[in-house]
């Protein structure tokens, strides 16, 4: 067999694997596995088999990488628009600033008081905390209460907790915060621009650390494909029956590879653009190297992301925090 004909197999093998993945990736749960793929594989792959095929005189297998690059560009990660030489970010006293961070168990294990001096690095309107609790070996999840720590350390915002999650804004509330599905939080607050919604998330993780080769492990994963759909169709079906602009932030447990995202609706736009990073990461926070992006922003029509970054937690939690500057773009949001 020649190279070029390998060559060309070879990305007719990845072409295959890549038809498969788009058609069952967030839509059949044993491919939850799969999409576990470091997303920058989706570009790797098929710019390694591009330059083999150039060597080898392959024009068919040039023809096929190309194909597989440009169909797997939205599961690679890659920030794209960071490639764009834009206006510079907004100041972020321009704007609303939210702060959205997964905690990692709140501060269980660490000091309280370097919990709360972190938070005050980064001094914002709103922030969106997700797992407000305490967690054990073997699954079991402990309530915690932190809301009189929480009030003195934020004496000028109001306090909305539920889902395990905590939303503090120094705007008011325009209705008593309302939990969707299990997991997330929707706050609707009062700015001098109208009422914006925002949705504090935490989709559960895919899969529990065990045995790949036993049965527990594929119920499991069943169980768990389950439970995040039930939480993406919860989440999706109060965004689509809302009448206000919103902002969904938090930690979607969800790579750019992983097809439940594409469950998101239309009217929510990815927030991404306005980061700096051509490869943005926010997780594992606490490893020299970054792998990919778990955590995300989205906004409705009507608003503008001026400024989005990550921000090291330094060693407090696995995700870093979120750090993104909002203003609307129409006088005025609602009333």
């Amino acid at each position: 067999m020649s190279p070029a004909t390998l060559t060309t197999l070879c990305a007719l093998g990845w072409g295959v694997f890549l038809g498969a993945h788009l058609a069952f990736n967030g839509r059949w749960w044993p491919w939850l596995a799969v999409s576990l793929l470091p997303p920058p594989l989706f570009a790797a792959v098929p710019l390694a088999l591009l330059m083999a095929s150039a060597a080898t005189g392959s024009e068919s297998g040039l023809a096929l990488a190309a194909g597989c690059l440009l169909a797997g560009w939205s599961q690679d990660g890659i920030n794209y628009r960071a490639l764009r030489r834009g206006s510079q970010p907004m100041a972020q006293s321009d704007g609303v600033r939210v702060v959205s961070w997964n905690t990692q168990h709140w501060n269980q294990g660490r000091e309280p008081d370097r919990f709360y001096a972190f938070l005050h690095t980064l001094p914002a309107d709103v922030y969106l905390l997700q797992e407000y609790l305490n967690g054990f070996e073997g699954g079991e999840v402990w309530d915690i209460d932190d809301e009189e720590r929480l009030r003195r350390e934020f004496p000028g915002h109001h306090l909305a907790v539920d889902n395990n999650a905590v939303t503090l804004s120094r705007f008011p509330l325009a209705a008593p915060p309302v939990p969707v599905g299990a997991c997330s939080l929707r706050v609707d607050l009062r700015t001098p621009d109208g009422v914006l919604s925002t949705y504090n998330v935490h989709i559960p993780v895919q899969l529990t650390v065990m045995n790949p080769f036993g049965a527990a492990f594929f119920r499991d994963m069943r169980r768990r494909h389950e439970a995040r759909r039930r939480e993406y169709d919860a989440l999706v079906a109060d965004l689509l029956a809302n009448p206000h602009p919103f902002l969904v932030s938090g930690d979607f447990n969800t790579s750019a590879a992983i097809g439940d995202i594409r469950r998101m609706p239309r009217t929510a736009h990815d927030a991404i653009g306005a980061n700096r990073s051509l490869f943005p990461a926010s997780w594992h926070a606490r490893w020299r190297v970054r792998l990919w992006r778990i955590d995300w922003v989205f906004t409705s029509a009507g608003i503008r992301v001026g400024q989005y970054a990550f921000r090291d937690p330094g060693g407090l939690s696995d995700h870093l925090a979120q750090d993104v500057t909002i203003t609307t773009t129409i006088e005025e949001m609602n009333h």
